[in-house]
């Protein structure tokens, strides 16, 4: 796998080296991005460069997203082909190195989460594309003393009527001399030859299924050592003293070395790596966590209930006298998850004559490029990424702790290392996704309908972790996910959030804040229902009028899967979700004992869609981790350590659980919206619905525990 990193070059040096070394057309543009801060930090030396075209007419996309399942391979892709006019199997793909103009635009950070790679890149993909299309034409036109009007470019050629003909990479040397056009035309969607298209097939496919593609445990180094490390069964705790004697004595054992956070072993194997680890005698310092358990934490998000906290949105007369009005209150508890990728953490380093090479399934190059030469102890720009597929991310892989780690350990052994966690080091400290409780409280006016609604989230913050500066004044922006946004017109309503430090370490978990959110509105929605003696269906639409899409979803939802009012065995959720509008209908199977769900429907309109095929692939896949879950998943913790350990009491969904599933995709010429996350919070409220309305028995906990 190629990787690229740009380094202190303007953008004409660039392009000008690019093409005399190599041969190559390789065109940046510069794009307005949304973060001023990604813009302040975009070195000007630094182009943008998405595409490469070879006089052997190569069309490749340097890609600025990790792919760990999503797509990006060929969605990404997908845009450059349309607006190059070529088919997508004549483009290649290679994934970009570290540089700030690969900055997701609208996270901050070259940084692949968030549902945002397509959306982030539906503009400025195909405005690269097309300003390609008419600096190729042009050289065509100059080439042959024609106008451009009257040449075409078409499936990596330009053609005039006269017969004449020159491939991309034919015309290309001349084309990278030639100015690009600041704003090219884009193709209208009428137009579209592979955005949309049903036939369209993922591009990494066949290294896939040939075993090819290389993913972070594939990775080697020539001289490189496994790695095993021990680490604290405290998180947070460090090593006192340690004895490794009997870890030396097992063959295939190279050495021991201690790190910031851990001993690791390394070896000629994992196996010899692994028992050498296991060999280990080391006295913990377990740190200020050595007491937390889940009763301690849960107590202090009690307790922040009673805290003021950040109003993040108000509407209409809070205050609002109601009397006469009936009230609904309810609380809902959701636990701490871990991310549990198919894939555990690892890590490859190599860090040497005072540079560092780093080799991984990693979301958040930029951070792992600081964090690495800190712990290398060189200057960021002498650390390279490589990024390698991810066995899975869900967004664990966007922590930096692993890859801090491996640098420490090459460093301190003097030897490139890649460091392979177990499923067990990965379920015992993962960065999970947070504890929430939530108060929602509200008023229902003479028509039944929701006047008034407070609702109040007690949780820890991870922005406050990970991005601290995005935290101002208890306002966390991806802890309002899925409730700021809510799409009901409720009169009167206050949204607050209390953030509250347990100790625990949490992280961005698929679908961040929106599962929390999702879980206690939706299923507050469905008890006001019901107090108002109303179907839940017609109680949700009566209150959507201001959201069509969100009516539309919800009636194909209701359609499609035979939800009948006054059924006992249905229940539904709908929300907006990273610009799309979903909608979740389950039926029970109601002749089991045990909770069964005998079918899910789900309906999106995620506006424009790029790849079809994909975006049910992706919702599918949303709503089974989303079910798994909601039925079964919880990581508890007791004296500071984290009773989960692997599949076994963590389990992830068996294929013999999986219910029938239908996605259906509504229509539209909407910008496109996020799938990747979109299909997990609506399953556990529908869920719970589902089952209040068979049973009578509201659950306002998860997991569910079938």
């Amino acid at each position: 796998m190629k990787n690229h990193s740009l380094k202190n070059l303007s953008r004409r040096q660039f392009l000008q080296q690019s093409a005399a070394v190599t041969g190559a057309f390789v065109v940046g543009m510069h794009l307005p991005v949304v973060s001023e801060a990604a813009t302040a930090s975009a070195a000007p030396a630094l182009a943008n460069a998405w595409i490469q075209i070879t006089p052997s007419n190569q069309i490749t996309l340097i890609c600025a997203r990790s792919e760990m399942g999503q797509d990006v391979y060929t969605s990404l892709p997908a845009l450059l082909a349309e607006e190059l006019n070529l088919p997508l199997s004549m483009v290649k793909v290679e994934i970009a190195g570290v540089a700030p103009v690969y900055i997701n635009a609208m996270l901050g950070g070259q940084i692949t989460g968030g549902s945002t790679s397509v959306r982030e890149a539906f503009d400025k993909l195909r405005t690269a594309g097309a300003a390609t299309r008419s600096v190729l034409v042009q050289a065509a036109a100059q080439r042959w003393n024609v106008a451009a009007s009257e040449c075409k470019a078409l499936n990596g050629k330009v053609t005039h009527a006269s017969g004449k003909s020159a491939t991309y990479g034919e015309l290309a040397a001349d084309a990278a001399k030639l100015p690009l056009p600041e704003k090219p035309a884009l193709k209208s969607p009428a137009n579209f030859m592979v955005i949309g298209k049903e036939a369209m097939r993922r591009l990494d496919t066949p290294a896939k299924v040939a075993g090819k593609a290389v993913y972070g445990i594939d990775v080697k180094i020539p001289g490189m050592a496994i790695a095993s490390l021990a680490q604290c069964p405290v998180i947070g705790g460090t090593p006192k003293s340690y004895d490794a004697s009997a870890a030396l004595k097992v063959a295939g054992v190279i050495k021991v070395v201690q790190i910031s956070d851990g001993v690791a072993v390394l070896a000629k194997d994992f196996y010899a790596a692994r028992k050498g680890r296991d060999a280990l005698k080391i006295n913990w310092d377990e740190g200020s966590n050595a007491g937390l358990s889940n009763a301690t934490v849960r107590k202090s998000l009690e307790a922040g209930l009673s805290q003021k906290g950040a109003v993040i949105k108000t509407v209409g007369d809070v205050n609002k006298s109601t009397s006469g009005g009936k009230a609904v209150s309810a609380q809902y508890f959701l636990p701490y998850l871990a991310h549990s990728t198919m894939e555990p953490v690892n890590c490859s380093a190599d860090v040497s004559n005072g540079k560092c090479r780093i080799i991984g399934p990693i979301q958040f190059q930029q951070g792992g490029q600081a964090v690495a030469a800190a712990a290398a102890g060189v200057k960021p720009e002498d650390v390279t990424i490589e990024t390698t597929f991810l066995g899975g991310g869900f967004g664990r892989k966007l922590e930096l702790d692993f890859i801090r780690q491996a640098a420490e350990i090459s460093k301190a052994a003097g030897m490139p290392v890649k460091m392979l966690w177990t499923k067990e080091d990965d379920i015992t400290h993962d960065f999970y996704r947070p504890m929430s409780i939530h108060q929602v409280d509200g008023i229902l006016g003479s028509n039944g309908q929701l006047e008034l609604m407070k609702a109040k989230m007690v949780s820890q913050s991870v922005t406050a972790r990970a991005f601290p500066g995005f935290v101002k004044d208890g306002f966390d922006p991806f802890m309002v996910e899925g409730s700021n946004n809510v799409t009901y017109d409720i009169p009167n309503m206050e949204i607050t959030n209390v953030i509250t430090d347990t100790g625990v370490r949490v992280g961005y978990w698929r679908s961040v804040s929106n599962a929390l959110n999702a879980f206690a509105i939706e299923s507050f929605v469905d008890e006001a229902a019901n107090a108002a003696g109303k179907d839940p269906v017609a109680y949700r639409m009566a209150s959507l009028n201001k959201h069509p899409r969100a009516k539309v979803v919800l009636e194909t939802a209701v359609k499609k899967s035979g939800y009948t009012a006054g059924s006992k065995r249905f229940g539904v959720a709908q929300m907006e979700c990273y610009d799309t509008y979903s909608a979740c209908v389950i039926e029970l199977d109601t002749a089991s004992t045990d909770t069964k769900v005998k079918k899910i429907t789900f309906v999106s309109d995620c506006g424009l869609v790029v790849h079809p095929d994909q975006a049910r692939a992706q919702l599918t896949g949303g709503v089974i981790y989303g079910l798994g879950a909601a039925l079964g998943n919880a990581i508890t913790i007791e004296n500071g350590r984290v009773q989960q350990t692997n599949f076994n009491n963590y389990p992830s969904l068996r294929q013999n659980q999986v219910p029938t599933i239908e996605v259906h995709l509504i229509p539209s010429q909407e910008k496109p919206g996020g799938l990747g996350e979109v299909g997990v919070p609506l399953v556990a409220p529908a869920l719970v619905n589902a089952i209040a309305a068979a049973t009578g028995k509201r659950i306002r906990e998860l997991p569910v525990k079938a």
